[in-house]
């Protein structure tokens, strides 16, 4: 349990230094307004923020995930593993389940903290912001909205995290067994990090629409009145003033932070994971967890 704890940390940490710039960069691409828009790409904004706010600009809203991150890790992977071995057999539409499983109940975390890191990543730089830091963010939000406030965006983050941890897991899990990840190969490290990456685009991809939708969600009243009625009015919204294209904005930033930030994450979790315990023995088609699939790789423990 504390070995699957602190790797699942140790993968968390180092996924959130690599990838929050592109976020940041996604997050504002997401909500700009198409009339007045402030950034004309992907690159223009990574420059905009750099030369107004400096590179800590970037990094706007970290401490909300870097909080958040300890009980998302523990967990995502705790869960996913224990359903896997729920399930008993180690199919593609196990890891799937379990996958999605291990997304749904993240989510009473993820939701707040990603309402917060919105929230500071949107506000202005300089005396004139409104929220000094993540906690005191949510408790502004709690004290004037209450736990629905807090919770905004719950229904929209549901729909992005289950499918894609499903998809997440699964092919983490397909890629590592094609790859051939075993402990003492010489290029073990370069083979996780290809299929945390690839596993983390496939992920974002699946869903990324709704991710959309979520933040403009999230963001809606930070700047004058509210807009959206809920989940499906703002879909409407959004597709009536903007088109289709509206649900593919700041992608390009989110798939250049993707594979980094998955690679970074599972192979490290991995990695750790691997050389602590060593490998394992395993009966042929035993469930195994996805973080440490791939014959010979160590597997956490039950939680």
């Amino acid at each position: 349990m504390a070995l699957d704890f602190l790797a699942g940390c140790a993968g968390g940490v180092a996924g959130v230094l690599v990838g929050h710039p592109f976020d940041t960069v996604k997050v504002r691409l997401q909500v700009q307004s198409l009339e007045k828009p402030q950034y004309r790409g992907t690159l223009h904004c990574f420059q905009s923020i750099i030369k107004q706010e400096s590179v800590l600009g970037l990094y706007k809203g970290l401490g909300s995930p870097l909080m958040g991150l300890t009980f998302i890790n523990a967990l995502v992977f705790g869960v996913q593993g224990n359903t896997l071995r729920a399930l008993g057999r180690d199919t593609p539409l196990n890891q799937f389940l379990a996958g999605a499983a291990a997304g749904a109940i993240q989510c009473v975390i993820c939701c707040p903290m990603e309402l917060a890191k919105t929230r500071l990543q949107l506000q202005d730089a300089g005396p004139a912001r409104t929220y000094r830091g993540s906690l005191d963010c949510l408790v502004q939000i709690y004290r004037r909205e209450g736990l629905r406030g807090i919770n905004r965006g719950m229904a929209s983050t549901l729909l992005r995290e289950t499918p894609s941890f499903g998809v997440y897991f699964l092919s983490y899990d397909v890629l590592t067994r094609a790859l051939g990840c075993e402990p003492g190969d010489r290029l073990l490290v370069p083979k996780l990090l290809l299929a945390g990456g690839t596993s983390g685009t496939l992920s974002w991809l699946s869903t990324y629409p709704v991710d959309v939708v979520k933040s403009r969600l999230q963001a809606d009243g930070l700047r004058g009145a509210p807009r959206y009625g809920g989940f499906v009015d703002c879909v409407r919204q959004s597709y009536r003033a903007e088109g289709w294209r509206v649900f593919t904005r700041g992608l390009a930033s989110t798939l250049l932070r993707a594979f980094p930030v998955n690679a970074a994450t599972f192979a490290t979790v991995t990695v750790v994971l691997t050389y602590a315990r060593g490998p394992e023995a395993r009966p042929d088609g035993e469930a195994v967890p996805a973080a440490a699939s791939g014959p010979g790789l160590a597997q956490p423990s039950s939680l």
